[in-house]
């Protein structure tokens, strides 16, 4: 293993991290596991509604095992509806979409402390095929979902489709992106964060189609409740059902802004670390009870193992990374500010210190064709402001110009295969090429950088451009758009390519898309190239 410290001396640049993790001790008290654990299990659940509301899903699959999820929840916005009971449901993986030819069936219990939501691992399936799958409990069956396993590791795959997805504000759009995203021939989904918001409901408007359920979240009930809102959702059931997704998230599916322990919000009443820590393990513990998640993700208390590496053959790794638990509080005052002593901190971080040891490792050793970084925040710099004068956001890796430093050294010096980030967060698309020097327009180009815009946050959008995004403030950015969709990736042996496809509009459930820009990547030729 490429250990830190090793990395470290390897760059000539050694650096010191204080702890930022709070003891375990502060959640004396806190119960987030129901008292229901020893209760008997039922044969037969006895709904008062159709119980697979919330659809179901898959993820994390690898070559000859994924994971498939649902939750009973006959009355979903109302805690779910269900007894505090446990309930056998019973799962079936066939290899036709009637589900005539089954391969694969078992049971798993349902249980309140999970709020009676299941993720069974299916293992022993064939690599880089397409299977089936439904749950069943009592006479009740829930829709049919299709998912697929990877190449084999270590086998030569000729090509990868994926959509990349985040930013979908329940309150600001209609979640029609997923409509397309349903229908498009993709072997996967890739979410990078915001799969909730966290705030309170807003009157509806011309820019607001629809509300949010109830004030700001803050309670295990709320934040199941808001969940299952968006869940609720059709389109969104539907790419849930036709692809395994990997996920990760960023902010708001706990409080906008937070880092590590850190309410970044002013006015709220979880602004003490220990309250607030108390409100990430109940955010964290309903993140995990609605995502199609290996059982190691289960958080304990406030903590929970997101970033983890999947792998498609040898053609791609996703290097999945958390940009939001573990990092420093941001620097300056957060917002969009001047650079300040705390900005250049070497001691600040936005991965901590082991997820960024895992990082470089997992890099180093990859042998993959394609290296992935799938996170939240924009990686490369953005001087915001036009003209004379700079600014940056202290909430993306802007604000932590040592880890970015370090990042970027990396690539430039140890060369992984094809380096190229995938973010979300702003609400907009951007393609960028990332530097070994931002400040320096000639150094060179040791990756490329993918944004995708929202689902549906921030409502429609504009043609409008920001006067900054122009080759003298930022030569590095290559396209912008303020539009709202997806990107779909394919990927081969020798190219990799993006297309930004943007809806009309999402504040009406009538909005069309269309292909707004492509760019490619070829292999060893880092840096973004447009169709």
């Amino acid at each position: 293993m490429l250990k830190y410290g090793n990395f470290e001396r390897l760059l000539h640049n050694p650096i010191k991290r204080r702890n930022l993790i709070v003891g375990a001790g502060v959640f004396t008290g806190l119960a987030i596991a129901s008292q229901f654990s020893h209760q008997r299990a039922i044969a037969k659940g006895r709904f008062s509604d159709y119980p697979f509301k919330l659809g179901v899903a898959s993820g994390d699959p690898d070559d000859t095992s994924v994971v498939l999820w649902t939750r009973l929840a006959p009355e979903p916005l109302n805690g779910g509806g269900m007894r505090p009971v446990n309930v056998p449901i019973r799962w079936e993986v066939a290899t036709d979409p009637n589900m005539k030819r089954i391969l694969s069936r078992g049971t798993e219990l349902a249980t309140p402390e999970l709020a009676h939501s299941v993720r069974v691992v299916v293992e022993g399936l064939s690599p880089d095929t397409w299977y089936w799958y439904r749950f069943i409990v009592g006479n009740e069956a829930s829709p049919i979902g299709r998912t697929r396993t990877t190449p084999a590791l270590g086998s030569n795959s000729n090509k990868l489709k994926f959509a990349l997805a985040n930013c979908q504000n329940y309150q600001q759009g209609y979640y029609t992106a997923y409509k397309y995203m349903a229908q498009d021939d993709l072997d996967l989904v890739v979410h990078v964060g915001d799969y909730i918001y966290e705030g309170g409901i807003s009157p509806i408007s011309p820019t607001i189609p629809r509300q949010h359920n109830s004030s700001e979240i803050l309670t295990l009930e709320d934040y199941r409740n808001r969940h299952a809102l968006y869940k609720l959702d059709t389109n969104l059931q539907a790419a849930h059902a036709a692809f395994p997704w990997i996920l990760t998230w960023d902010d708001h599916e706990v409080e906008n802004n937070y880092a590590n322990f850190i309410s970044e919000v002013d006015n709220e009443p979880d602004q003490d670390p220990a309250i607030f820590l108390q409100r990430r393990a109940i955010a964290y513990q309903v993140y995990y009870e609605h995502m199609p998640l290996r059982p190691f993700s289960r958080p304990v208390g406030p903590d929970m193992q997101l970033y983890r590496r999947l792998n498609f053959g040898n053609l791609a790794t996703f290097h999945v990374l958390d940009t939001r638990q573990y990092r420093t509080d941001q620097p300056c005052g957060d917002g969009t500010k001047e650079r300040c002593p705390e900005n250049l901190d070497p001691q600040a971080t936005i991965t901590g210190k082991a997820q960024e040891e895992w990082l470089y490792d997992g890099l180093n050793k990859s042998a993959a064709k394609w290296n992935i970084l799938a996170q939240q925040v924009i990686v490369a710099q953005i001087d915001r402001t036009a003209g004379e004068g700079s600014t940056y956001s202290m909430d993306k890796w802007d604000g932590y110009v040592a880890s970015r430093d370090r990042l970027m050294r990396f690539l430039e010096q140890r060369k992984p295969s094809n380096p190229v980030v995938l973010t979300g967060d702003v609400h907009n698309n951007w393609a960028m090429d990332l530097k070994a020097n931002f400040n320096d327009p000639n150094s060179a180009i040791v990756g490329s950088e993918f944004v995708g815009t929202s689902i549906s946050s921030a409502g429609d959008g504009s043609d409008t451009i920001p006067s900054y995004v122009n080759s003298t403030d930022n030569p590095h950015i290559k396209f912008y758009n303020n539009r709202r969709g997806y990107l779909r990736c394919s990927v081969t042996p020798t190219t990799w390519r993006t297309d930004y496809l943007v809806l009309s509009n999402v504040t009406t459930p009538s909005g069309t898309i269309s292909n707004a820009a492509s760019f490619i990547v070829e292999d060893g030729r880092p840096g973004v190239q447009r169709i």
